[in-house]
């Protein structure tokens, strides 16, 4: 759900996930829809550098939040600067097995799963951001690293998710070059929230 007051986070749009199960309610996190059609070459090239400054997009977004905000939360249904950090490290490990399986493993079943469950059950809050960011730092370096060389055949493979069915590596590369950006614009949301909310 969005904020009680100033501007929201991006609206989810209801559109698939493939990285997580679909929503049961409206989710404090943002939905990426899947692209049907094959990307060029060029296009390609493009996310592939997305994708691999996303370390680097994300701790400068950072940058902007005053720590005394990170664990502010719009509503009890809302993600805070300091969850979504984390959340962001445990998506990159799953996406990390998800592009190996894809590139290894073409045609295997990946697994599903549940995010706000992940957040309740693995106490988000009192994780740390800091081993958060540096394990995404690396786990997004070495997964950049493998895909920069990748032959072109290899962007064809698929992998089945339980709940969202076939999807290419470049429905995966997609997904994940726009999950940080998508991510920033969110928690730039919650800061804006917290701003009006210390005003009033």
């Amino acid at each position: 759900g969005g904020p009680g007051a100033g501007p929201p986070p991006p609206p989810p749009t209801g559109a698939p996930r493939w990285w997580g199960p679909p929503p049961r309610a409206a989710p404090p996190y943002p939905n990426h829809p899947i692209r049907e059609s094959r990307m060029t070459v060029e296009e390609r090239k493009q996310k592939i550098e997305l994708y691999g400054n996303a370390y680097s997009i994300l701790t400068k977004a950072l940058q902007e939040f005053p720590k005394e905000m990170w664990h502010f939360k719009p509503s009890s249904d809302d993600w805070s600067v300091h969850e979504t950090v984390v959340h962001i490290t445990d998506s990159e490990v799953n996406s990390y097995i998800r592009c190996r399986r894809a590139i290894a493993e073409p045609g295997s079943t990946i697994m599903a799963y549940d995010e706000m469950a992940w957040a309740k059950s693995l106490n988000y809050p009192d994780q740390s951001t800091e081993d958060a960011l540096e394990l995404f730092k690396w786990l997004r370096q070495t997964s950049y690293k493998l895909i920069r060389t990748l032959a072109e055949a290899s962007w064809a493979n698929t992998i089945v998710h339980p709940e969202n069915g076939i999807m290419t590596l470049d429905n995966w590369l997609d997904v994940y070059a726009s999950h940080v950006p998508d991510h920033v614009a969110q928690m730039r949301g919650v800061y804006a929230a917290w701003k009006m909310e210390s005003i009033v």
